[in-house]
């Protein structure tokens, strides 16, 4: 197990006040299932200890503003305006999925309802493009223009992922495409705003996100495995969710794509209507290790996770920061296996 970078609280600490005071700015119907999500508050508006997630997004955006020798507090406004675009998208996610359960409790549709849920992910989505474009700088504007191109990307993937749910097989290709849209993007956007808003030059910015393209393959990847054999206690979702609702992840497209007896019978299992069982799920997990599903899987997030480290060797950018972002990217290669 690779330890907890320290630059995750580092960042925490740093971007979190500002995060929070973006967020209390939205409308008094917005604010409590925002900061509920966010896991500042409960439900009833008691305070909370929940706690969000591992602010991986912040932690790269200030990284890359370090990287190529700025002040870590210039990347505060990509950070926020990254994170909120990121949970926006968590909030649309749960209901397309219908995840009743995030981070060990509820998921803000399933406390506040479906609607409420909608028009935070809306909110959160509208309000990271205020944040950046208060002071219009050239560099601001810059990181908006990136910052837009990388959410169509993402809404992309996840229309991708959506649309695998009509399809009989996904390849490898395919699947790695979509995930490069839906995951890669984003962190392509985190590992390199910092960067722009200290107005680097164009070939480390370009460096810097490469980096974190590639990273968020080897996430994704690493997220296809927990989302099958994950530890719910450390997960937060249901064991096994990814096969119940017959998603088709990388694990699985491996499997598919490869032909044979594991192939059909895996087809078999997914042309079911509805959720899986709790037999078919087990069985599916079976027939996918046994055919290289897992294994293909972690393999891909081990060569994303060297093609990351690649992007950002030998390209002028500090030298303590990038050990730190080798660090970053070998957690989260390694989480959990």
């Amino acid at each position: 197990m690779v330890a907890t970078p320290a630059v995750l609280e580092r960042a925490r600490v740093l971007v979190e006040p500002s995060l929070a005071a973006a967020v209390d700015r939205l409308a008094d119907e917005l604010r409590l299932p925002a900061r509920y999500h966010f896991g500042w508050v409960e439900a009833d508006g008691s305070p909370s200890d929940a706690g969000a997630g591992k602010g991986l997004r912040p932690a790269l955006a200030v990284l890359s503003a370090e990287a190529v020798g700025a002040d870590a507090s210039v990347a505060v406004p990509g950070a926020v305006a990254v994170q909120l675009v990121h949970d926006f998208s968590l909030v649309h996610d749960d209901i397309i999925d219908g995840d009743v359960e995030r981070r060990h409790r509820p998921t803000v549709w399933a406390a506040f309802g479906v609607d409420d849920a909608v028009i935070v992910g809306d909110a959160l989505h509208n309000l990271a493009f205020q944040v950046l474009l208060e002071d219009p700088s050239p560099e601001r504007v810059a990181a908006t223009a990136r910052l837009a191109r990388a959410t169509t990307a993402m809404i992309a993937g996840q229309a991708s992922d959506m649309a695998f749910d009509d399809l009989p097989a996904v390849d490898l290709a395919a699947c790695l495409a979509m995930e490069a849209d839906k995951t890669g993007a984003l962190l392509g956007y985190s590992a390199s705003v910092g960067a722009v808003l200290a107005g680097a030059p164009a070939g480390q910015v370009d460096a810097l996100e490469a980096y974190g393209a590639e990273l968020g393959l080897a996430f994704q990847a690493v997220d296809d495995v927990l989302g099958i054999w994950g530890d719910p206690s450390v997960t937060g979702k249901a064991a096994g969710n990814d096969l119940r609702e017959r998603k088709k992840s990388m694990p699985v497209a491996l499997v598919l794509s490869g032909g044979g007896a594991a192939a059909a019978e895996l087809a078999d299992l997914y042309a079911t209507d509805g959720d899986l069982s709790d037999g078919q799920v087990e069985r599916a997990a079976t027939l996918i290790a046994e055919a290289g599903g897992r294994d293909g899987t972690v393999a891909e997030a081990r060569r994303r996770l060297d093609a990351a480290l690649a992007a950002v060797d030998g390209i002028g950018l500090e030298s303590s920061t990038v050990d730190e972002l080798a660090g970053l990217a070998r957690f989260v290669a390694d989480r959990d296996f």
